[in-house]
């Protein structure tokens, strides 16, 4: 780190510190220097068909010392870690067989210190796709404030982004992380700008109670802090160097030295990359404790830009099923009509279905809520199902619809695993493709329900769009076996990573419904008399 002010002053600290020492007649212990370094080397992967390894470049590193309090590795390419327990696992990144040189370095107290080298030969043979580096360089990176989720947390090895805090949109500012810009180059250099206001090379960052003063201190201004956050620590601009590895797949930004994104939490300054759809990125780390999982939105998208996002290209190309609605009437033999109230399907929903409530029309097909008393409720609509008829696991499922309008109108486009009579709800799981409420007009929801995030815990992102209710929108879900991303219009606002961990791998069928009131759809406006979910296909596409 470029932060050499910082170290001269620390150092005319202790300098000072050592002369009131002497002056007050206080002296020091005796100041032992580590002895009998060792280091050793486990290549990942390594066995006498893979000598030098697995191909991932992985090496953990353990070293042990008498009267070492911590140690420190400096590798070739510039980058250098400290760690106290002298453990530490590095990703090497040149593509081939190498021999790399390691120094190391145990501290004992009042800064004695004894070093060696140890060399390692590791195969590399990931090469990180051209089209990730396209992405990358030449951009100026920042957190996405304005998004919610951009900045959250979890549990270590989570497969849900923010699973225990997500900030709302501006949630941190005043902060030291909003203004700060990320710049990866071509030739490998890492810029970090901690205020990309500033007329200097200074600014702030925000980081970590306990870990952040690994990087930065603060002798002559008062550190200001919110709990577990220390805020607007005074710090340089800074270049690092940064490389992509893809440990067990997953494809990952490596910053040397201490470099950082967002929220300095030590840890090995390793970013997996969660998504990089669009012009985002997802990522998480883990922090020096290993404690938590950190997840940063980053945009390369101008602050306040007006941008097109990009069309998101679908993989699903091959027609599978469809019900474009052309028929006199409901095709009975794809579509199940259900009736009743069921105890309020499990959501407290005011209505009753029957089969009047849903109709084809014009090409279309139309299913009417309408406040009318039949058998004891105030309410009538409708709900069909392909449970049965047609299921299928993974693709692309494309819905053209106009939505109701109303206080109280929940219509909804879902699936529910083809094993639902046996497994159970939520352990069947559940994919809501779009849910509205007519209390939040033009507020379109995307959700995942399963073990552990079902009903008011659910996986859920939302997005605005206009006039939900005048015309006809495209919502969509592409489901694979790596994630489930949700759409509007081909735009996508909702990205989840599929996983074995979850019920989303096997075959699920089509729901169609409005419901009226329940947990979701809130209070019921007094004066709503009917109105429809008119949709115009339903299509479901595969490779």
């Amino acid at each position: 780190m470029k932060n050499n002010l910082i170290n001269i002053a620390l150092s005319v600290f202790m300098l000072v510190f050592y002369t009131s020492c002497v002056d007050d007649d206080f002296e020091f212990g005796e100041l032992t220097t580590p002895s009998n370094l060792s280091v050793s080397a486990e290549v990942v992967g390594q066995s006498e068909e893979n000598p030098f390894g697995d191909g991932t470049g992985e090496v953990i590193f353990n070293a042990s010392a008498d009267g070492a309090m911590t140690y420190k590795y400096v590798f070739e390419n510039g980058s250098s870690v400290i760690t106290p327990s002298g453990v530490y696992s590095h990703s090497f990144s040149q593509t081939g067989t190498k021999v790399y040189t390691v120094n190391v370095i145990a501290y004992g107290p009042g800064g004695t210190a004894s070093s060696m080298t140890t060399e390692v030969e590791v195969l590399v043979t990931y090469e990180p796709p051209q089209d990730l580096i396209d992405k990358l360089v030449g951009k100026e990176w920042r957190i996405k404030s304005e998004a919610p989720g951009h900045f959250g947390l979890g549990p270590v090895g989570g497969v849900v982004p923010n699973e225990w805090y997500g900030a709302g949109p501006n949630d941190k500012a005043g902060r030291g992380m909003y203004d700060d810009r990320y710049i990866f180059s071509e030739d490998g250099t890492f810029t970090h700008i901690t205020d990309i206001n500033s007329g200097d090379d200074t600014g702030t960052i925000f980081g970590r109670t306990g870990l952040i003063d690994e990087i930065a201190s603060c002798s002559d201004c008062v550190i200001e802090s919110d709990g577990n956050d220390i805020l607007n620590v005074p710090y340089s601009n800074y270049s690092e160097n940064w490389f992509i590895t893809a440990p067990g797949g997953a494809e990952t930004i490596n910053l040397t030295g201490n470099g950082f994104i967002g929220y300095y939490v030590g840890g090995d300054h390793k970013y997996e990359i969660w998504d990089r759809s669009g012009n985002e990125l997802l990522l998480r780390t883990t922090d020096g404790r290993g404690e938590l999982d950190w997840w940063f939105l980053l945009t390369s998208e101008p602050e306040g830009g007006t941008s097109e996002p990009e069309e998101f290209q679908s993989q699903f190309n091959t027609l599978l099923w469809e019900d474009n609605f052309d028929a006199a009437s409901l095709d009975t033999n794809t579509w199940n009509i259900e009736t009743g109230n069921n105890n309020g399907w499990g959501n407290e929903e005011d209505q009753y279905y029957t089969a009047d409530n849903v109709t084809v029309q014009d090409g279309n097909l139309v299913i009417t809520a309408k406040a009318e008393a039949f058998n004891e409720y105030n309410f009538t609509s409708a709900r069909i199902t392909t449970k049965g008829n047609f299921d299928f696991t993974y693709g692309r499922v494309e819905v053209k619809a106009q939505l109701p309008s109303g206080g109280g109108v929940w219509p909804a486009i879902w699936m529910l695993g083809a094993d639902f009579d046996t497994a159970g709800w939520p352990a069947t799981g559940e994919i809501d493709i779009m849910e509205y409420k007519g209390n939040e007009p033009n507020v379109i929801h995307g959700s995942l329900h399963f073990p552990g995030n079902s009903g008011g815990d659910a996986v859920t992102e939302s997005t605005t769009v206009a006039n939900v209710e005048s015309d006809f929108h495209l919502y969509s879900v592409e489901w694979t076996e790596e994630k489930i991303v949700f759409l509007v219009d081909n735009v996508v606002y909702h990205e989840f990573a599929n996983s074995n961990d979850v019920p989303f791998n096997k075959d699920f069928f089509l729901i169609l419904n409005v419901a009226m009131g329940g947990t979701f759809g809130g209070d019921i406006d007094a004066n709503f008399t009917e109105s429809s979910m008119v949709i115009d296909y339903v299509k479901v596409f595969q490779e």
